[in-house]
């Protein structure tokens, strides 16, 4: 059995590296979840979740009352998250807010709508890594699901790879959880770890962009 990267081994969580193309919880088989505890040898409760398709920074509690400690943090916004995404067309703008309410599309995907009732609320930015191809640092400031990729694609640019929302064919969706930071008993942690393997994020990862988004929070969000 693949043995999952551990970020982090803390007293009440561990902080471990999903790989792409796993489900979170398990499906047609054992997901990252269980996979991980038989791993470690303790239950593990989920306080967030990634997409199948996404690769990255999962933060999992050791106990019961760190799993709602840790839920009430998340569902207060903050948790800062910090993605990575690589878009092979144009965006209608190199950076910025990308702000509307999600609803219900086809085959269980979303679109971004014009009214912001209950909005999902994306900022990102961009840089030029290689010919056609596109890095871009993106924080979500609410928790929708697929929100990051519903807001890509809805200024013209679809993640690479990812076929539910139109994106260009390649060997993964190239989105990836690259770094989380909170305030956890008085004390500020922050976690983060760059995409592993070859492939389209090698770009980046060669890139001087990349240099300065290793402190993502430093940045100006």
């Amino acid at each position: 059995m693949e043995k999952f990267k551990l970020i982090a081994d803390e007293v009440d969580y561990v902080v471990a590296y999903k790989p792409h193309s796993m489900s979170f919880h398990s499906e047609d088989g054992a997901g990252f979840v269980a996979l991980l505890t038989d791993q470690l040898g303790y239950p593990l409760f989920p306080v967030h979740r990634l997409d199948k398709v996404t690769s990255g920074l999962i933060l999992l509690a050791k106990s019961s009352e760190a799993a709602k400690q840790l839920t009430s943090l998340f569902s207060a916004r903050k948790i800062d998250k910090f993605y990575l995404a690589l878009v092979s067309a144009k965006p209608k703008k190199k950076q910025g807010w990308i702000k509307g309410d999600m609803a219900k599309s086809r085959r269980g995907t979303y679109k971004l709508v014009k009214t912001k009732l209950n909005p999902a609320v994306t900022r990102f930015y961009s840089c030029s890594v290689a010919t056609n191809l596109r890095a871009c640092i993106v924080k979500p400031f609410s928790g929708k699901t697929h929100q990051i990729r519903v807001a890509l694609k809805s200024i013209g640019a679809p993640i690479l790879g990812d076929l539910a929302y139109s994106g260009e064919p390649a060997d993964r969706t190239y989105l990836h959880a690259f770094c989380l930071e909170f305030e956890w008993q008085g004390n500020h942690q922050h976690y983060q770890a760059a995409p592993e393997g070859d492939g389209a994020f090698g770009h980046l990862l060669a890139h001087e962009i990349f240099a300065s988004w290793q402190n993502p929070s430093q940045l100006e969000w």
